[in-house]
């Protein structure tokens, strides 16, 4: 178990004065067995009434509206999470795609989950298929080998991705951050057969240090037969436990994204992302990023969870 003190503000500023701003938010932390909320303050520009709900995923989401003028709106989440999952998967290794077919028959978000999207490159991936996926591995195996596979062939590189990359697009730059390999780790797995979701959330500080730690952060859960959804990082190459702390989940970045929303006026915005983790021994990592928006529509949030 660990206890983590989470700081994450998101903020706001236009040229001019805006208005009737409309927004909604996932930055909640996920209702799970593995982590437990001891504290959760959530403080929005003008103190608006949030209405909460529970998205088709499973996320608690909450919907705000800041309709008087104004040039700054910030969204900051103070967090205190413990996780509670052990500091090693006890997975079954040999699990079969027979046995996950036999799960999947009545569940249709597992076969939703299952279903990769169409590409332009999509040879590309059946040819790493052929690499990882030999017959007779199991499910697990093929998840592991996955991330091992992306962990090894693609560079960790800032700044040549956004939130619009394609996974034709991360082929092609062979290269990205947390949410292009999360994203590339989904279709590969889908296109195996294995149901898989986009999962959006927080890498804390160990004594080994990780790529993305102390910053908003994208991995993977594959459904394993006989286990359930187990988290994997292609980031670091390793199954999660109790280093992620887990905010929402989705078929994609786009159901998870921390704000998303509009506003009126004819306003250029500046948006900045602001995230500290601090360990129980009182170590802090913080980071700051600001994110580049096109139009009036504050989405992006997850493009500084992809650069970190």
């Amino acid at each position: 178990m660990a206890i983590f003190r989470i700081h994450h503000i998101t903020r706001y500023e236009y040229d001019r004065p805006v208005k009737e701003s409309v927004n909604e938010i996932r930055v909640f932390p996920y209702k799970c067995q593995d982590q437990e909320i001891l504290q959760h303050d959530l403080l929005i520009t003008g103190q608006p009434e949030v209405q909460t709900f529970t998205d088709y995923w499973g996320n608690k989401a909450g919907n705000f509206n800041l309709l008087p003028p104004h040039k700054i709106m910030t969204i900051e989440s103070k967090l205190l999470v413990r996780t509670t999952a052990s500091s090693q998967l006890q997975l079954n290794f040999h699990s079969t795609f027979a046995q996950l077919e036999q799960e999947m028959t009545d569940s249709l978000q597992l076969l939703e989950l299952a279903r990769p999207d169409m590409i332009k490159t999509q040879r590309a991936i059946d040819n790493i298929i052929t690499v990882i996926g030999q017959p007779g591995k199991s499910v697990a195996t093929v998840t592991e080998h996955c991330s091992e596979y992306i962990f090894k062939n693609f560079k960790y590189l800032k700044g040549i991705t956004n939130i619009e990359t394609t996974v034709d697009d991360i082929l092609q730059h062979r290269a990205g951050v947390c949410q292009d390999f999360a994203h590339l780790m989904l279709h590969i797995l889908r296109s195996c057969g294995i149901p898989s979701r986009y999962v959006s959330g927080y890498i804390c500080p160990n004594k080994d240090g990780m790529r993305g730690e102390g910053a908003t952060h994208a991995w993977v859960e594959a459904w394993i037969p006989g286990y359930g959804w187990a988290g994997i990082d292609p980031t670091n190459n390793i199954w999660v436990t109790n280093k992620h702390v887990k905010l929402s989940v989705g078929r994609h970045f786009n159901d998870c994204s921390p704000v998303k929303g509009t506003f009126k006026g004819p306003a250029r915005q500046k948006l900045s992302v602001f995230v500290a983790v601090a360990y129980e021994d009182g170590k802090t990592f913080e980071e700051t990023n600001d994110v580049h928006l096109h139009g009036n529509t504050a989405i992006a949030p997850e493009q500084y969870a992809g650069q970190q």
